[in-house]
């Protein structure tokens, strides 16, 4: 039987690296073009699509921001497993989420729609309100999936 369990871990501690932002750098939310300001400076530059997940506390500020992945020129493998850690280990009341396609074009993709749509529903069971996804450049052009109605 000892032989068994010592294959087995109990996980005690999930440890999250944080970089701290200066006091400088709090950011509140209160529009998408507010998510577009916040994704660009993170995201806008990046030559891969990186999807990004802002936690945001119940007065819509930023607690957090996470690089949920990494993808490759034009697209990116979204898991909504790793997109809903960040926001469980840092006490989210709410997401908002945000990829940038580096073609410069905001315009979304009938997959990014689709995964709008999953995440949105994983989100209603986990009890994590989803405001809105934001597909940026690095101009801070960008598309709301609230505002055109696709969520």
């Amino acid at each position: 039987m000892k032989n068994e369990l010592e294959n087995i871990f109990e996980v005690v501690r999930i440890k999250q690296q944080t970089r701290k932002l200066r006091a400088s750098e709090k950011y509140v939310i209160l529009s998408p073009q507010d998510a577009a300001k916040v994704a660009a400076k993170f995201i806008g530059e990046d030559d891969r699509e990186v999807f990004l997940v802002m936690c945001l506390n119940t007065k819509n500020q930023v607690v957090a921001v996470h690089r949920a992945h990494v993808g490759s020129l034009n697209a990116s493998l979204v898991v909504p497993r790793e997109v809903f850690k960040a926001a469980i280990l840092n006490n989210s009341a709410s997401l908002i989420f945000s990829h940038q396609h580096p073609s410069g074009v905001v315009n979304p993709s009938r997959e990014d729609i689709t995964v709008t749509e999953r995440l949105v529903e994983c989100g209603k069971i986990l009890g994590i309100e989803v405001l809105d996804h934001v597909i940026v450049n690095a101009e801070a052009e960008y598309y709301s999936m609230k505002e055109e109605n696709k969520m």
